[in-house]
């Protein structure tokens, strides 16, 4: 069985964003950008099936920001292959259809039994890659999928449903799974396995030329968040402070 892993990049969220000059995105110049966590699940799912069934897993990513840090890691955790997609530009947000699409064209000339990605991303929670991909591909796909078990040529998915409820059903292979969560979680590679991925294994390139023929979202304007003003400090004893957070209450007529 060979399995592709989708991944991408983000920006940290743990950095202070800002917007760019003309208003269109962040300010990518000066952020860390880090793998996506529902794409680490999905790695994690796909390197589990490696362990209980001997598959191959390739790895493969859009040339992003910080990109080759990623796909060295996910080589140290026990991928098998790794290919970085160019022929775009490297610092640009890819929207989610160009993205399905690069994947999809270079899927197109692989063998492969299952493609897994993450269920979506925090730079914009679409959620349409897998289903997007599997169109693209007319194959069967599955999003939310939070269990994966091989039964012969077919899979038996379990997917997260509305009001705690969990769906089951079976896919024939080849298929697209959006992950949303794998069944342990991701593993640790450390910096030394890293180095000597880095140092033993390569990231193989390919050029993949798009013509985008569907619809593209744009983004014609970003607003950082207004400012409302800051916090209230209240001071002295439990019973004073009570009565002054019910007369602030009171006095917006939240009470």
């Amino acid at each position: 069985m060979h399995i592709v892993v989708a991944m991408r990049q983000l920006a940290d969220l743990v950095e202070e964003l800002e917007v760019n000059g003309d208003g269109t995105d962040i300010d990518r110049d000066f952020v860390k950008f880090v793998s996506n966590e529902w794409d680490e699940a999905a790695l994690e799912e796909a390197l589990t099936i490696k362990d209980e069934s001997a598959a191959s897993v390739t790895v493969v990513a859009l040339d992003e920001p910080d990109v080759d840090q990623t796909l060295y890691a996910a080589l140290a955790k026990g991928a098998d292959r790794a290919v970085k997609l160019t022929g775009h530009d490297p610092s640009a947000w890819v929207r989610t259809r160009e993205r399905a699409q690069r994947i999809a064209s270079f899927l197109a000339h692989e063998e492969f039994d299952l493609v897994l990605t993450g269920v979506q991303a925090a730079d914009d929670l679409d959620g349409q890659l897998a289903g997007i991909l599997g169109s693209t591909l007319d194959i069967p796909h599955a999003a939310v999928v939070v269990g994966v078990e091989l039964t012969g040529s077919s899979l038996r998915v379990a997917q997260e449903l509305g009001g705690g409820l969990v769906g089951v059903s079976e896919l024939e292979l080849p298929a697209v799974l959006g992950v949303q969560a794998a069944r342990q979680a991701p593993r640790y590679a450390s910096i030394t396995r890293i180095r000597q991925a880095m140092q033993t294994q390569k990231i193989e390139e390919q050029e993949v030329p798009l013509e985008v023929t569907t619809p593209q979202v744009t983004v014609r304007r970003l607003y950082p968040p207004e400012k409302q003003g800051g916090a209230t400090m209240l001071t002295g004893s439990a019973k004073d402070v009570a009565t002054e957070i019910v007369n602030i209450l009171r006095s917006k007529g939240l009470v």
